[in-house]
């Protein structure tokens, strides 16, 4: 099979590749094509691709190219990685909002809908060129903010499913505080993208024995650090929220800190510059530990999963995707974005069914929901009415004169990427 990765000269891509030759009788991937418009990270990033196929044993084919039309053309799968704007409009989106007192963050608050107006336009540009290629061919988002990219291409009518790291991460952590193997572990995962909560923790399967209770007595301690959030909060709420749940639930401490330090965005252009210096090395032929650090932990193992699901090779038979809510959660719209179990084949992915959801955390679901909403809409139609109406509605923010001033300063930073501003 061919896949091709649009933004395949991401620093992330390593991992990817790895994932691809570790896992390869799981995906057979005879053709990997990596697509990027900036020609000299691509070239590092394929050389080292190549040699850690090599290195594997993998006889599949990397290509390298800029021409998206010819990467995407007779590709069964197409995997977006991209980042509108790179690093230095990832560092204006976690600046500017803590002017206001706001969290500056990538994929939420103010942030995240600036990263989602850069971005759903440039995304359904590509899904419809994939969709003249290969009208069959499945679309993995990757790109945050996921929720929403991956409510704009289904909406669209592409076929899409959206792809997130948190829960295969948060399966790896509890499984090594079980002391058990990761495919043993189920997680009732429920919510939107980086809004998510784990209800429970089965063993063997969707059906499997809740040990949630038992994990949080003897491991509470240590999942409520990895957190940054009190242990007392995890024992009150008796669920394990998503790390980003820190931003809701300290919103005022999170903004102190961030004030105080470098952003991520300049963390990580620091280690890309040296990742890339690594990958030149033409000795390098495995993903280096340092890349552990960029983000993305176990994203290759769930993008393989995947795609093997919906290309009809396998995988597991229940993964945590991001896909159309369908009735699901009850108190969403049908066309909402959830992220859950589902179960995934060829037809696509079917959201299993959940227990009722708790009023603490449905009501922040309903919020949120309704603001990616406004945010696709100011995304796909412009406007600084719609951006201002989309902040308003976000629960990080929810104040008018907060509303307006960042309005102001989303549309200031984010001009060259919005056509109609």
């Amino acid at each position: 099979m061919k896949l091709t990765v649009v933004g395949g000269g991401s620093t992330y891509t390593p991992e990817l590749v790895d994932g691809f030759a570790r896992l390869r009788d799981t995906l057979p991937v005879r053709e990997l094509v990596l697509v990027d418009p900036a020609a000299e990270r691509l070239e590092l990033v394929g050389g080292l691709a190549r040699r850690i196929f090599a290195r594997q044993g993998h006889d599949g084919r990397i290509v390298t190219t800029s021409d998206l039309d010819a990467g995407v053309e007779g590709a069964d799968a197409v995997l977006l990685q991209l980042r509108v704007g790179g690093q230095a409009a990832r560092n204006d989106d976690e600046t500017w909002p803590l002017e206001c007192g706001c969290v500056g963050q990538e994929t939420t608050g103010a942030g995240g809908l600036a990263k989602a107006l850069r971005t759903v336009p440039v995304v359904l540009d590509i899904a419809e060129r994939v969709r003249r290629a290969n009208p069959r061919a499945w679309i993995i988002d990757f790109t945050n903010p996921v929720g929403i990219v991956t409510r704009a291409l289904l909406r669209a009518g592409h076929r899409a499913v959206g792809l997130c790291n948190v829960a295969i991460g948060l399966q790896r952590k509890f499984a090594g505080l079980l002391g058990v193997a990761p495919a043993d572990v189920h997680l009732d995962h429920v919510g939107l993208n980086h809004l998510t909560w784990e209800t429970g923790v089965r063993l063997g399967g969707p059906e499997g024995k809740d040990v949630l209770p038992e994990l949080l007595a003897g491991h509470g301690g240590t999942i409520a650090d990895d957190l940054r959030l009190p242990r007392a909060v995890l024992d009150r709420l008796g669920v394990v929220p998503s790390y980003y749940l820190r931003y809701y639930y300290a919103h005022d401490e999170v903004v102190r800190d961030l004030r105080t330090k470098p952003s991520r965005a300049a963390e990580v252009a620091a280690m890309e510059k040296e990742l890339l210096q690594m990958y030149a090395d033409p000795a390098l032929d495995e993903k280096p530990e340092l890349l552990s650090r960029r983000g993305g932990a176990y994203y290759s193992e769930a993008a393989v999963d995947l795609a093997a699901s919906l290309l009809g090779g396998g995988g597991n038979p229940y993964q945590v995707v991001n896909t159309y809510n369908r009735g699901t959660l009850p108190f969403l719209p049908d066309d909402a974005v959830v992220e859950v179990q589902a179960a995934v084949g060829p037809q696509g992915a079917t959201p299993l069914p959940v227990a009722a959801v708790d009023p603490l955390y449905a009501g922040l679901m309903a919020n949120v929901t309704a603001y990616e909403e406004l945010a696709l809409e100011a995304a796909l139609r412009g406007g600084r009415d719609r951006v201002f109406r989309a902040l308003l509605a976000h629960p990080l923010i929810g104040q008018y004169a907060y509303a307006e001033t960042l309005t102001d300063q989303l549309i200031a930073h984010n001009r060259e990427h919005l056509a109609w501003a």
